[in-house]
């Protein structure tokens, strides 16, 4: 399993990593949290360019996204997809529901 991570980049714009698991140890040790936040969206159902509220983990349940970039480039997220979210500055992503379900995501609020 890896997770991916949305971070500002030094130009600003928001990148992707992947984090896996073998090479990050803190992402399997437990992890001071807000609280969580269940969300189901609709298909078609497109979020323009914006940053994230605070550091989070987005975890989809069910359905499909697609989450754009500035130079743009689209990475596809589904079920079981961990986003570990702190582009919380610069141009931000965009977030589109593809497919014909809605997607259902977890959102765990990260603690300070």
């Amino acid at each position: 399993m890896a997770v991916t991570r949305l971070y500002t980049g030094a130009d600003g714009q928001s990148h992707l990593e992947e984090l896996d698991l073998a090479a990050h140890p803190e992402l399997t040790s437990l992890m001071a949290t807000k609280g969580v936040v269940f969300r189901a969206t609709e298909p078609g159902r497109f979020s323009d360019w914006h940053n994230a509220p605070r550091r989070q983990f987005v975890i989809t349940l069910s359905g499909e996204a697609e989450l754009g970039f500035g130079d743009g480039t689209v990475h596809r997220v589904g079920p079981g997809h961990a986003n570990l979210v702190e582009d919380l500055t610069g141009q931000g992503h965009t977030t589109r529901v593809v497919g014909t379900q809605p997607r259902v995501t977890a959102t765990i609020h990260l603690a300070d």
